[in-house]
C-alpha cells in the first residue's frame, strides 16, 4: 500500500487543500485547524450549519499565518495574532484562542452573512483527545473535532460507491475530509489496524470516525443530499452511528509524502 494523498484544513470547516507532503507533529500536520471560525458568543461556526463555508480557502503561509480566498472577492492574508489577548471559545477541550482581528471577521462576516470572528490556538499541547475518541494520557490535537488526524482508503471509498443506489452520483472522498489517504485492496481493513506507519512516522489508530450530515454537502456544488449518511446506514452502523475511516495519534515526528510506503502493525 501507498499514500495517495495528503490534506490540509488550516481554517477548520473551510475548504482544504492537496499538497505534496507534510510535517507531522505531536498533535497534527503542520499547519492543519490551528484556526477556526466562532460566533460573536465564541460558539464555533461550521459547515455543518454554514455550507458555503466549503467554498472559501485557507491557504497556509510559511510564518503560521493563512490566506483566506474566495471566487467572489480579493484574498485576504491574515498574520498570527500573537499579541491578542485571549478570547473564550467553544471547542471543546480548549477554552480560549486568540482572536485575529477586524478585518479577517469583516471578511469572513461579509462571505458567511452573520456576525463571526476568526480564531488561532496558540498553544495545541492545551487539547487533549477525548477518551471517547480513543485519546491516551499525553495525547494532543489541534482544533480538529476528533483525532490529531484521519486516514481514510480508496478501497473504503470504492466499497461504499458500490452499495450506494444505482443512478446516485458517485461519492468524492472530500466529502470525508481526510488528512492522509491511502490505496489498498480490503475495504474498511483500516478498522482492525493497531498501528500504520506512513513514510517516516508511525501512528496508533484511536479509533473509528464517526460521521455526521456534514458529509451529506457536495465539496463541489455545495448541495445537501441524503448520501453517503443513508448507505453507511445499512452497511457501517454501530452504537447508533455511521462510520467511515480511523483517528490517528502521531507517534513520533517527521515528514509523509504522496508516495509513501504505508505499513502496518
Amino acid at each position: 500500500m501507498h499514500l495517495t494523498r495528503v490534506r490540509l484544513y488550516p481554517v477548520k470547516s473551510l475548504g482544504g487543500l492537496d499538497v505534496r507532503s507534510a510535517r507531522v507533529e505531536p498533535w497534527g500536520l503542520a499547519a492543519d485547524r490551528r484556526w477556526a471560525v466562532v460566533d460573536d458568543a465564541g460558539r464555533t461556526v461550521t459547515a455543518r450549519e454554514r455550507n458555503q463555508m466549503l467554498a472559501l480557502t485557507a491557504e497556509p503561509l510559511a510564518d503560521g499565518g493563512v490566506l483566506l480566498g474566495s471566487a467572489a472577492s480579493d484574498p485576504l492574508r491574515v498574520d498570527v495574532p500573537a499579541d491578542a489577548a485571549p478570547v473564550a471559545v467553544g471547542v471543546s477541550r480548549q477554552g480560549t484562542a486568540l482572536p485575529a482581528g477586524g478585518e479577517a471577521n469583516d471578511w469572513l462576516s461579509t462571505h458567511l452573512g452573520q456576525p463571526v470572528r476568526l480564531v488561532w490556538q496558540p498553544d495545541p499541547t492545551v487539547r487533549a483527545v477525548s477518551g471517547d475518541h480513543g485519546g491516551l494520557d499525553g495525547d494532543r490535537m489541534s482544533l480538529a473535532d476528533a483525532g490529531p488526524l484521519l486516514l481514510t482508503t480508496e478501497a473504503s471509498l470504492a466499497a461504499l460507491n458500490a452499495w450506494t443506489d444505482e443512478g446516485a452520483p458517485e461519492l468524492d472522498m472530500l466529502r470525508f475530509r481526510p488528512n492522509v489517504v491511502v490505496d489498498g485492496d480490503e475495504p474498511f481493513a483500516e478498522d482492525e489496524w493497531g498501528f500504520v506507519t506512513l513514510g517516516e512516522v508511525r501512528f496508533r489508530i484511536a479509533g473509528g470516525c464517526d460521521r455526521c450530515m456534514m458529509t451529506g454537502i457536495d465539496p463541489f456544488t455545495l448541495q445537501r443530499g441524503l448520501e453517503p449518511i443513508r448507505t453507511l446506514s445499512k452497511h457501517r452502523r454501530r452504537d447508533g452511528k455511521t462510520w467511515f475511516g480511523v483517528l490517528l495519534v502521531p507517534q513520533n515526528e517527521g515528514e509523509i509524502a504522496v508516495g509513501d510506503a504505508v505499513a502496518i502493525g
